[in-house]
């Protein structure tokens, strides 16, 4: 091979690059070629890490998800360009379970997130923005305060020591008080950001959708507006999935999607089935068909984020009537 075509055929290979994320440091893989290296995972390390893959036709990062210690690193090879998909882990480990590699190392994790990558073609995602990422954590903070109260009202019903329960009552009393300043200030990023508060507009003009299920779509559902309704429901969690083997015809089940906002909608759902309104018609009608009363719920769920997402994409609030 001539050195031109040496050139030419480095430049135009498509690599895939796996990163498996550690508190400390990135296990990096790179495919075709099979070179792995670790970096740091600070600015420095990952300026190395780009440094690195700069000659190279990268098509896809296979990134792993870990909460808040992959967010640097999404970031900054976005920045630079490279598309990113942040995969979830137990994918991935499921992925080499398949592949009948059942050993565990970070440079094999590396090296299955890049196989995966190249394989599966997940679809490479956008850095949150600096506001939604704000709402999401203070949104994860409210979520757990409220756990923590109904823990401790719990435990207060089965205390009869006084002096227990005077503390049991200080730490609900101081629970509640965390709670309310979440409030305050997730009703502050939303005020403060234009694109956030016209979405939040829109979503709490449909009845039934209220503060917290808005601003937690917002937060969690961040493809509100830019999918379409199929899309938008699996991303939900309220898509019927097919259970069906040979002539068995199993009963559709939902699966996967965001929980939180699953939870939020299913709240929803129940306020909307005892109103007057378009939805708990929709709702007493399933039943009167014969629906289980879940199954009409999560339709009612699924009616909800699907009318979210076609009004926010049209940019418009809810009327009673179509205009």
């Amino acid at each position: 091979m001539s050195r031109t075509q040496e050139k030419i055929t480095k430049t135009t290979t498509k690599h895939y690059i796996g990163i498996d994320v550690g508190k400390q440091h990135l296990d990096v893989y790179i495919h075709p070629g099979g070179t792995a290296l670790r970096v740091n995972n600070n600015a420095a390390g990952i300026r190395k890490l780009v440094l690195h893959c700069k000659g190279l036709t990268v098509q896809l990062v296979g990134l792993e998800a870990t909460g808040i210690y992959h967010r640097l690193v999404h970031e900054t090879l976005h920045d630079a360009g490279m598309p990113v998909a942040v995969i979830n882990p137990f994918r991935s480990r499921t992925f080499a379970d398949s592949m009948g590699l059942l050993a565990k190392t970070d440079t094999i994790d590396a090296q299955m997130l890049a196989q995966f990558a190249e394989r599966m073609q997940p679809e490479a995602s956008v850095p949150p923005l600096h506001a939604v990422k704000n709402l999401r954590e203070l949104h994860t903070a409210r979520r757990q305060a409220l756990k923590e109260a109904g823990d401790l009202k719990r435990q207060l019903h089965t205390t009869e020591h006084p002096i227990a329960r005077k503390q049991i009552q200080a730490r609900i009393k101081m629970v509640d008080g965390h709670r309310r300043i979440l409030d305050k200030e997730i009703s502050q990023i939303v005020s403060d950001d234009r694109e956030m508060k016209r979405k939040y507009a829109i979503l709490t003009s449909i009845p039934g959708i209220g503060t917290v299920t808005a601003t937690t779509m917002l937060a969690d559902l961040a493809e509100l507006g830019q999918a379409n309704a199929k899309e938008i429901a699996a991303l939900a969690g309220v898509a019927p999935m097919n259970w069906d083997s040979g002539a068995k015809r199993g009963n559709r089940m939902i699966r996967g999607g965001r929980q939180s906002v699953r939870n939020s909608l299913y709240m929803c759902a129940v306020c909307c089935s005892g109103k007057s309104s378009s939805l708990g018609v929709f709702y007493r009608n399933l039943i009167q068909r014969g629906k289980n009363p879940k199954v009409a719920l999560t339709a009612v769920m699924r009616k909800l984020v699907v009318l979210a997402n076609t009004l926010v994409t049209e940019d418009r609030l809810w009327q009673p009537s179509c205009p």
